[in-house]
């Protein structure tokens, strides 16, 4: 930049407290009435502050409007002789949310979780308290245009800072003194439905809402696209890669249902599956959602086991890792292994196994079934130990990190196991993994997809009282800690995620199920609420209902990449705590959820068969280019099993 010019507002506002840096940029952003004073911007990151190398001069103004909101306006101006263009990530504008993990005090009262929208002239900034409460900070634009937007974070921080956000205007072409605006307005508000209708109340400004962004087999797109201050007003235009789409138009909302197809190069309908992006003009106006259709659940499924079988199962008698599902890289097209934690033989690629067992259990094939049964072989000889429950974290029962992780997904192995087989051992095996777990310290452990409901039915169905009664005690016991915790969350692997406080709602969920106790419903409202504000809602298929994610690409991917993993499988988690939760939240508010939840995770899935473990989605993460699904298939295979086994096969 040339130079750039920070004006500060004109008078005060009751509902802003400001403090600016030396160049007036915004240092401290607060509620004057919010009782932990919490202050929206990052400590020691300027807001508003610009990256670029081209010659440009900036302006910056601020003014409190007739709304109550603070509005700020961007003004870049070409005071050179040459013209300037502008690409991709030359151009970005800080907007440092305080969006890291800290102790769980810091988190529930002074971080947010933001959820970013980029969508053309239609985009926003949901920023959500991570402890929930009334005083939430968005910002909607009411000029200009953003493409996407990047992330610089410090990796010291590893998984618990998701960094600083900048956001990205369209390219830019100006002549000589020509200018370009980008302006939005920042503004309070009291939940996710609230922040919805202040967005309809900006003219032009077009929200998206679709019963499902990810469509499976012959399912039809369909959509409402709202457009504020159109009621009464000629109708928008809707385009899916320039075809005109036809909808019904009532009161400033579209009605779409469409059913795009691809073609080839001689027009004729080609495959149908990939991704599908509508384009709504109005006046001038441009703003977008983005769908992805994929083939239907039972041929994804069949497709992605057929591909562990034959290529992600190591064939070799003289390792230990014979009848082990490994990485497969899919640039290299060979497996991989590395006794590195996240790359090794057990822990979260257990779900592959789990995958096959459940999916056998309703489409038999004895190819399948038999490269189940040599893994089968392959996780008692080297991961678990059916005389005392024990579960390693690798292959030569290896300990280097006792992982109390690993036992619920042994467990849930051998529960489909046991369900597939009919061999009443696997249940006896799963019995004793869990046992083992609560030996180990597991009761103040927030272990992911521990089955307590499930799992207490099948002890009790097959004749196993004292087993399930033994179980349910060590269950109430863990239920109490976490409700006596509250938000109070101790750190795990991260300081503070969505895969902790989701085990906390759905072990909450499944006593109060189990019980019927009161004191487990009311605390699991209080994690589901918290939950909850995790969740996007974005009109793209990669951030729709996808809790917000962002270190996994790093510790699970060949690219070894930080930053937001849009999807990441283990947002499925969500899903599975949302489910049958109508009466333990008095409506369906989140069990509506679960299935656009579950679906979520699937595009980390191809038609072949390959899949992804993340994808990182900022179009820049340090300056290092994003937007990827990492070239590894490690350990997604989770997500599908829980949208398989909860929204896939009917009862």
């Amino acid at each position: 930049m040339k130079e750039a010019v920070y004006e500060k507002p004109a008078g005060t506002n009751p509902g802003f407290a400001l403090e600016y840096n030396g160049e007036g940029q915004l240092v401290s952003l607060q509620h004057p009435k919010d009782k932990d004073g919490m202050n929206w911007v990052k400590a020691n990151e300027p807001w508003g502050k610009v990256k670029s190398g081209l010659e440009l001069s900036l302006g910056v103004s601020r003014e409190f409007t007739e709304r109550d909101t603070l509005l700020e306006t961007y003004t870049f101006r070409n005071e050179t002789p040459f013209d300037i263009w502008s690409l991709g990530t030359s151009l970005g504008i800080y907007v440092p949310f305080p969006d890291f993990y800290a102790d769980a005090h810091t988190c529930m009262t002074g971080c947010c979780n933001t959820h970013l929208w980029c969508g053309g002239n239609s985009s926003y900034i949901c920023a959500l308290r991570m402890g929930g409460g009334n005083k939430n900070l968005g910002m909607v634009l009411t000029q200009g245009s953003l493409q996407g937007y990047s992330v610089e974070r410090d990796e010291e921080k590893l998984s618990n800072d998701r960094g600083v956000f900048l956001l990205h205007p369209e390219n830019l072409h100006l002549h000589p003194g020509e200018t370009y605006t980008i302006a939005w307005e920042l503004f309070w508000f009291e939940n996710k439905e609230a922040f919805l209708q202040k967005l309809n109340g900006y003219p032009g400004f077009v929200t998206v809402e679709a019963p499902a962004f990810l469509l499976l087999g012959e399912e039809s797109v369909r959509f409402t696209a709202h457009v504020g201050g159109a009621e009464g007003a000629e109708k928008p235009l809707i385009l899916q890669n320039e075809r005109e789409i036809p909808f019904v138009w009532e009161n400033g909302t579209a009605y779409v249902e469409d059913r795009p197809e691809k073609t080839d190069g001689q027009g004729h309908t080609a495959k149908r599956t990939g991704e599908y992006r509508y384009d709504i003009l109005w006046r001038g106006k441009r703003s977008h959602a983005v769908f992805l259709v994929q083939p239907k659940l039972q041929e994804l499924a069949e497709r992605r086991c057929r591909f562990i079988a034959k290529k992600q199962q190591c064939r070799d008698p003289q390792s230990h890792l014979d009848g082990a599902y490994l990485i497969y890289d899919n640039e290299e097209k060979q497996q991989y292994y590395s006794h590195l934690d996240d790359h090794n033989g057990g822990r979260e690629r257990v779900g592959m196994g789990a995958l096959l067992a459940l999916y056998l259990q309703h489409y038999p094939d004895p190819a399948l079934e038999q490269s189940l049964d040599m893994y089968i072989s392959y996780v008692k000889r080297e991961l678990f130990d059916t005389r005392t429950g024990e579960v390693y974290n690798d292959v030569c029962r290896n300990n280097d990190w006792k992982r109390m992780y690993n036992f619920p997904w042994i467990t849930v192995l051998f529960l489909e196991l046991f369900r597939l087989k009919k061999d009443r051992e696997y249940l006896k095996e799963a019995y004793a993994c869990m046992k083992a777990y609560y030996r180990g310290g597991g009761s103040h452990f927030y272990a992911i997809g521990i089955p307590m409901y499930e799992m207490t039915g099948l002890l009790r169905e097959n004749g196993m009282e004292q087993e399930a009664d033994s179980l349910l005690s060590d269950f109430r016991e863990h239920g109490d800690y976490i409700a006596g915790c509250g938000k109070n969350y101790p750190p795990h692997e991260v300081n503070y995620e969505q895969s902790i406080v989701a085990p906390a709602a759905a072990c909450l969920c499944d006593l109060y199920r189990l019980t019927g106790e009161e004191a487990y419903r009311e605390a699991a409202r209080t994690q589901l609420a918290v939950l909850d504000l995790f969740q996007g809602f974005q009109p793209d298929y990669h951030m729709n209902e996808v809790a917000i994610r962002h270190w996994d690409g790093y510790w699970f991917g060949k690219r070894r990449c930080f930053g937001d993993t849009f999807p990441h499988y283990w947002s499925a988690l969500s899903g599975l705590a949302y489910r049958e939760t109508e009466e333990i939240a008095g409506s369906g508010i989140y069990s509506r959820k679960m299935e656009k939840t579950l679906r979520g995770v699937l595009s980390m899935f191809r038609e072949d068969g390959s899949a992804s473990c993340a994808c990182v989605y900022p179009m820049c993460v340090n300056g290092r280019k994003a937007g990827f699904y990492d070239p590894w298939a490690n350990d997604q295979d989770w997500g599908l099993y829980f949208m398989l086994k909860y929204a896939g096969i009917p009862e």
